[in-house]
């Protein structure tokens, strides 16, 4: 039975902003809406200062809890307030419980989360806490596990996680991204960075070969796998032209990829950016059953 993370905190004020915050709110309201077992929900805690501390700086996390812009967290281009610490808190509370509840049932995801571009010491691009490195790194602190995959199929890649985890032979970062745009890339232990205009047909050619290379290479005990929406051709932030159900073909084959070799595996939502915030949702959707349906 999949576990599914959610917390009504999972929101706060942003004003006019691309970052589309109120999606969270709107797939666990779907989700009840086709009468998913409540036992399948679970709500997460705040993440403590000791397991930010295994990844995040001391004085990164206090600025940042000072809930007030510095040189280190204005590069998230997100307004910063109390709403928005406890935002984060939850969503990386999230991410770690979604990890712990995919160790017992294999499957799990946080309607929330995969914000990959926050560096240890640093804030970027709408991310201040990278709560799929701290995860990983709760987990491995606590002897869950030891070895971990990070499938990172967002639009950008996950250039804080690589940086995090470029040294760690415990953890493998992969990342398929459209590659001319938005961050400077770091280098994960594989990147696919695919042109402008990719579809359907070569994305998932892309993810079919990979995913069992990875995981039959590294054969980690926990996968993280960020299902980004904005591949979508719909994003008002990348110009690749993967469909709605390209996105969920996609799902579906890193799910099963994990299922064959019984690999658990925790998702995260990452970034989804539609012209039309319902295609979001619906993406995002998609993803959730196809957890729900594993």
């Amino acid at each position: 039975m999949t576990s599914i993370i959610f917390h009504p905190k999972y929101h706060a004020e942003i004003g006019n902003h691309v970052m589309q915050i109120d999606k969270y709110k709107k797939v666990f309201d779907k989700l009840n809406e086709l009468n998913i077992k409540k036992q399948n929900f679970h709500k997460p805690l705040k993440v403590s200062i000791g397991e930010l501390a295994l990844i995040h700086s001391s004085e990164y996390i206090n600025e940042f809890l000072s809930a007030k812009h510095t040189t280190k967290t204005i590069s998230s281009e997100l307004p910063l307030d109390n709403h928005i610490v406890d935002f984060f808190l939850y969503a990386t509370g999230g991410t770690i419980l979604a990890a712990k509840k995919a160790l017992e049932k294999n499957y799990a995801i946080n309607l929330n989360g995969g914000f990959h571009h926050a560096f240890k010491n640093k804030a970027e691009g709408f991310c201040y806490i990278n709560d799929i490195a701290v995860a990983i790194a709760t987990l491995q602190n606590e002897n869950r596990i030891k070895r971990a995959l990070v499938i990172d199929c967002d639009l950008h890649q996950g250039n804080g996680t690589a940086r995090i985890f470029r040294n760690d032979e415990r953890v493998f970062t992969f990342s398929i991204h459209q590659q001319n745009i938005y961050p400077i890339k770091e280098k994960s232990n594989l990147d696919i960075g695919l042109y402008d205009l990719t579809g359907d047909s070569d994305y998932l050619k892309h993810i079919e070969k990979s995913i069992p290379k990875i995981l039959n290479s590294h054969r980690p005990e926990l996968v993280i796998y960020q299902a980004g929406a904005d591949p979508f051709s719909g994003d008002q932030l990348g110009s690749l032209k993967i469909t709605k159900e390209g996105l969920r073909k996609r799902d579906d084959l890193v799910i099963e990829n994990c299922k064959k070799l019984c690999v658990p595996i925790a998702g995260t939502l990452g970034g989804g950016y539609a012209t039309d915030p319902g295609d979001t949702v619906d993406i995002h959707l998609q993803t959730s059953l196809s957890f729900i349906n594993a």
